[in-house]
């Protein structure tokens, strides 16, 4: 196996969304980190840098994806994101896009949807 193509944190407070997204995402080449929270996510900065890429839930207790991202940006870091979740409500998407997100995809993801965002997001940073 090659060079990892980058490095993607996915944050999702269901560990079995994480466990199965970071499966996914590495056979595709990509290095993965997976976090059950927003704040652990945050603490992990510090040690091991910033993501090219990340992907994040948007409904989580807390702090949620959006929150997340304004967070991250108030603090000068401009990581890709790409927000995921199982509630369509209307508005989520406009909100999403408002805030500059990369991609706002539902769950269940569709793997070749979820490549093509990454690798989109990638691309524009």
């Amino acid at each position: 196996m090659g060079e990892p193509l980058g490095e993607i944190a996915i944050v999702d407070d269901d560990a079995s969304v994480c466990r199965a997204l970071g499966r996914l995402i590495e056979t595709w080449s990509f290095q993965v980190r997976t976090y059950v929270s927003a704040q652990a996510f945050i603490d992990s900065l510090d040690e091991e840098g910033e993501p090219d890429c990340l992907v994040v839930d948007l409904q989580m207790p807390d702090m949620n994806g959006l929150d997340l991202q304004d967070y991250l940006r108030r603090a000068g870091c401009r990581i890709p994101t790409i927000i995921i979740t199982a509630h369509n409500e209307p508005g989520f998407r406009r909100w999403c896009e408002a805030a500059e997100v990369s991609a706002f995809l539902l769950k269940p993801l569709n793997d070749t949807e979820l490549m093509s965002a990454i690798t989109t997001a990638m691309r524009h940073t």
